[in-house]
């Protein structure tokens, strides 16, 4: 539904995941007994969940912890791990540096031209733990990049930007060609990042196997502030799933997409899935494990732009082990921790056995679902009312 935003100009309503809600439903079902997995191309996983391709968030080490934990972290091909031959040395200056000293210095850091060698080091490194290898770079470096990550064994390769369209113009350079692209590569290739069903649509039509979905609601995303863009969470993943589901009809080929950013608890991400996520890409709750080379510090891909940074470093501090966010046991009551129970147990309230059915869930509209009867909450900032 629109309304007139002034004299003959018309915008639509869109909502965030702080105005919806899940209806429980008719039928209950045993939250161990619920199916969570996620397909892309060929690649299995356990658990519906990815890790943000961040530099504070994702290292080699995390990534195969994340395997061994049933998700996927996904490797930034542009960032300090590919470029530094000790990373750690690296991300140790961005954690000890101030508030103030931050942006510039997480610039001048990524100054440091990529090592080639280091990207199948890297993957390789992945590889030989035994869990699948995701890696991501943006779609200036992919027809470079990505035949070296698959030489040396990587299994999904992703190529992010702020806004993927099949149709970018440019007279200066050669647009990156996606279907192109995704012929020549021979494992699964993700795209993103999309908000809109037309744009969705177009994408899936290149051979994708996968979208990500979301521009802007990251923890340490500044986009919307800088560029004013963005689509709120819930009506983007919307929109994005009836062009999935549409495109499924048409070709009888699934492409699953998966819900970037905005997500700072468990019910959000059971939220994005009833909206028709097929898995969500997770940034800021991750960066808060022991296991997360960031130190408790988290930033943005864009961050290390060198005219338009959309990006900032924010503390989110350490809470527990990737095991205890994932699995629990939860030692906090914000919804941070134990992710993975919380949506078996939103699949086992609603009814649902499988993520597929859970898209189908009922949604209320409901601004008043985060204050309702919190007023002790509230007053007191703790739980919902931190």
């Amino acid at each position: 539904m629109s309304f007139f935003i002034g004299r003959d100009r018309q915008a639509r309503r869109a909502y965030g995941f702080d105005e919806i809600a899940l209806v429980p439903g008719d039928l209950t079902i045993n939250p161990d007994e619920v199916d969570t997995k996620l397909l892309i191309g060929p690649i299995k996983l356990e658990i519906p969940f990815l890790a943000s391709a961040m530099d504070g968030v994702v290292d080699v080490a995390f990534a195969i912890a994340m395997g061994k934990q049933g998700g996927l972290g996904v490797l930034n091909l542009d960032g300090v791990n590919t470029r530094y031959d000790n990373p750690r040395e690296v991300l140790n200056q961005i954690a000890q540096a101030s508030p103030e000293e931050a942006t510039a210095l997480v610039q001048e850091i990524y100054q440091k031209p990529v090592k080639k060698e280091l990207i199948a080091r890297r993957v390789s490194e992945i590889k030989a733990a035994k869990v699948p290898c995701a890696v991501s770079t943006i779609p200036q470096n992919a027809d470079e990049f990505g035949p070296i990550a698959a030489g040396a064994g990587c299994d999904i390769f992703f190529v992010q930007s702020t806004v993927a369209t099949v149709r970018h113009q440019a007279k200066k350079y050669a647009p990156f060609d996606i279907g192109a692209f995704c012929k020549k590569m021979k494992i699964p290739v993700v795209v993103g990042n999309c908000v809109t069903y037309s744009v969705a649509s177009e994408l899936m039509d290149t051979g994708v196997s996968g979208l990500l979905i979301g521009v802007g609601p990251g923890a340490a995303c500044t986009t919307r502030g800088v560029l004013g863009l963005g689509v709120p969470q819930v009506t983007a993943t919307v929109d994005c799933a009836a062009a999935r589901d549409y495109y499924y009809k048409r070709t009888g080929r699934y492409v699953p997409i998966i819900t970037d950013g905005g997500m700072s608890s468990g019910g959000d991400i059971c939220k994005a899935i009833a909206c028709g996520a097929d898995g969500v890409m997770v940034g800021s709750a991750f960066a808060r494990s022991k296991e997360a080379p960031g130190q408790g510090f988290h930033w943005g891909m864009a961050t290390p732009h060198q005219n338009l940074p959309r990006g900032t470093r924010i503390q989110v501090g350490v809470t527990g082990s990737l095991e205890e966010i994932l699995y629990g046991p939860s030692r906090l009551d914000d919804g941070s921790q134990n992710l993975v129970g919380a949506l078996r147990t939103c699949m086992g309230s609603i009814g649902t056995s499988s993520i597929r059915e859970m898209q189908a869930a009922e949604i209320i509209i409901a601004p008043a679902i985060r204050t309702e009867g919190k007023i002790f909450q509230r007053t007191q900032r703790i739980g919902m009312g931190k």
